[in-house]
């Protein structure tokens, strides 16, 4: 009786050999490893699969602008250079929150960051990726790990609606885990929000919650995973006007100086509103009606 059986178990354990082998052929090769030797700059696509990878994508031209032509926020620009130099240099250095004003330069702020290292000469690699992809961090952070480079996570605008947990998995990431956040990683953020959250999602957390301090605490504490808060204010009229000046200067357009101050702030007036994302479509509104074309 013994023998019957062995035989069964020699056909059972056969066939799941052949099954095994068969799925491995049918199976999906690995996507394979990143060229990061492709660009300076990738966009990182998430997997809409959770049993899959995701991608980066190489970015030949980043869009950026000269660091000098960003005025008004000459401290915060001094201080963003110098922790991403450290960075670049292989030092410690921090996670950075940019928050503050719209149009006031934060994000062309970290790109131009980026340039000035790589212009130096460091491997410093800039991935962009978007707040609804957080929640694959740690898929991505798997890929960075093993790179014989130096990379800033960059995600624009980001800032957390009521009903969202993806917080929770950035929250993660930039305390690091079990397996702490890899050396060759640092994460840089643009908000509106000083901490990611709208007033009012706070105020109802405090109104709905057992103990309302620890339900706002639990959320607000994200953005203290930062190491740099830097505020980006609205600007004055003179660095406004210096704004218009720097980019007129830079790109060649000849116009009388009275007649583009005027100009420049009836500009601000109809837009209700002074910043560099103003000050730069006046200029390339100027710049259109002069006959030419910039960026």
């Amino acid at each position: 009786m013994c023998e019957p059986m062995q035989s069964d178990l020699s056909a059972i354990s056969s066939l799941l050999t052949r099954i095994a082998e068969s799925l491995e052929r049918i199976a999906p090769p690995p996507p394979p490893a990143p060229d990061f030797k492709a660009a300076d700059g990738f966009l990182w696509h998430a997997a809409e699969d959770s049993r899959a990878s995701g991608r980066l994508q190489p970015v030949p031209r980043i869009n950026r602008i000269p660091l000098d032509l960003l005025k008004g926020i000459d401290h915060v620009r001094d201080i963003l250079v110098e922790n991403t130099r450290r960075f670049a240099e292989g030092h410690s250095a921090n996670n950075v929150l940019l928050w503050g004003a719209r149009g006031m330069g934060k994000s062309s702020l970290v790109k131009s960051a980026h340039a000035e290292m790589v212009a130096a000469g460091f491997p410093l690699k800039l991935i962009e990726l978007h707040r609804e992809d957080i929640e694959s961090l740690p898929a991505l952070m798997n890929l960075l790990r093993p790179a014989p480079f130096r990379f800033i996570l960059f995600c624009d605008d980001l800032s957390f609606d009521a009903g969202e947990n993806s917080y929770k998995s950035l929250k993660a990431v930039l305390d690091g885990g079990i397996e702490g956040r890899p050396d060759n990683v640092l994460f840089y953020a643009t908000s509106n929000r000083r901490h990611l959250l709208p007033r009012d999602m706070m105020e109802n957390e405090r109104s709905t919650a057992i103990n309302p301090h620890e339900a706002v605490e639990e959320k607000v504490s994200l953005s203290d995973r930062f190491g740099l808060w830097l505020g980006v204010h609205k600007c004055s009229q003179d660095d406004y006007l210096a704004m218009i000046d720097a980019y007129a200067a830079h790109f060649g357009l000849e116009y009388p100086n009275d007649q583009l101050h005027h100009e420049a702030l009836e500009w601000s007036t109809t837009r209700g509103s002074r910043a560099g994302r103003v000050a730069w479509q006046f200029v390339n509104d100027l710049a259109g009606r002069l006959g030419k074309r910039i960026g």
